[in-house]
């Protein structure tokens, strides 16, 4: 649903009606009643507006999700408010997930690093620690800005290319940042999809998953299991695929999960056992939303399951 509050307020402060600007700029009926029913209208349509009472676009309208977390993610996202849900999410998601793929960063630094844009590396830490810290903090903010779409291969790859792009490895003349991996890799001693395969493989993960409705926790679970046992990507696996059951959660309005860095073993051992014993990684999970729910008890913010 689109909220017209900014254009509404604009039109009052200016004494001016809806029907105002539909005899000035040659609007339809019909698009002036989208804006009463909270409907998208046009790009261009929106331009025009805002052309003619000299704002931009972003002052006349904002999208307002059904899922109330994403709303105030949203909210907060672009107030850019301190301390609240977007903020702890960014900092202790981005903390966890790159730990568990070996940062040498502390939640402290990486705090620093969200509220300051500064940091105190201390002694051995890698600039692509710092790197990836900064670009999954970003990768957040694009899964807020496309959580209700569908899931698709672009997103997917998308989210690689903000993870990994000014890296080392994107210097590799054969690490295709943004894009499947070019070489066979091996996680814990276990094959993975051949490269040749991986489109293909992509492709049908997606296509099974999109056609189930509802999606439940269940459903975002499995996905990421089977996305990491495809591993499309030479690297960055796990930090896309947490970043993916992210989105799924907030598009399917299901309280996300925060895989803690001090469960990883448990986290690695069900995405080993996933095919013998799902339950290992359904726990995990659940456990991670355990503490997602934990931050929303804090900052006092009602949810329901």
């Amino acid at each position: 649903m689109i909220s017209y509050e900014g254009l509404i307020q604009i039109l009052k402060d200016r004494n001016l009606t809806k029907t105002d600007l539909s005899a000035h700029l040659g609007i339809s009926s019909a698009t002036i009643a989208k804006i009463s029913k909270g409907e998208q209208l046009s790009k261009a349509t929106l331009q025009k507006i805002a052309d003619y009472l000299n704002c931009d676009t972003h002052s006349l309208c904002r999208k307002v999700s059904e899922n109330a977390v994403l709303q105030i993610l949203r909210d907060e996202k672009t107030a850019k408010i301190s301390g609240g849900l977007y903020h702890e999410l960014q900092v202790r998601m981005t903390y966890n997930s790159n730990h568990i793929e070996g940062s040498k960063l502390s939640e402290e630094q990486t705090r620093l690093i969200f509220e300051t844009n500064t940091i105190d590396a201390g002694d051995g830490v890698p600039v692509d620690d710092i790197l990836e810290t900064v670009h999954h903090f970003r990768a957040i903010d694009y899964v807020i800005d496309v959580a209700e779409e569908e899931l698709s291969e672009e997103i997917i790859k998308r989210l690689h290319y903000i993870l990994k792009h000014d890296t080392k490895d994107a210097q590799l003349p054969w690490f295709a940042v943004g894009d499947y991996k070019k070489h066979a890799n091996v996680v814990g001693g276990r094959d993975t999809a051949k490269p040749k395969d991986v489109p293909a493989q992509m492709r049908d993960l997606l296509q099974r998953y999109n056609a189930k409705q509802p999606i439940t926790i269940h459903d975002v679970i499995a996905f990421h299991a089977e996305f990491e046992q495809i591993h499309p990507f030479q690297d960055g696996n796990g930090r896309v695929g947490r970043l993916v059951a992210l989105k799924e959660c907030l598009r399917h309005n299901i309280i996300p999960f925060i895989i803690e860095d001090s469960k990883k073993l448990f986290y690695y051992r069900g995405l080993m056992e996933w095919h013998s014993e799902k339950g290992w990684l359904t726990d995990t999970c659940l456990d991670g939303q355990d503490t997602f729910v934990r931050l929303l008890d804090m900052l006092e913010i009602p949810y329901g399951r």
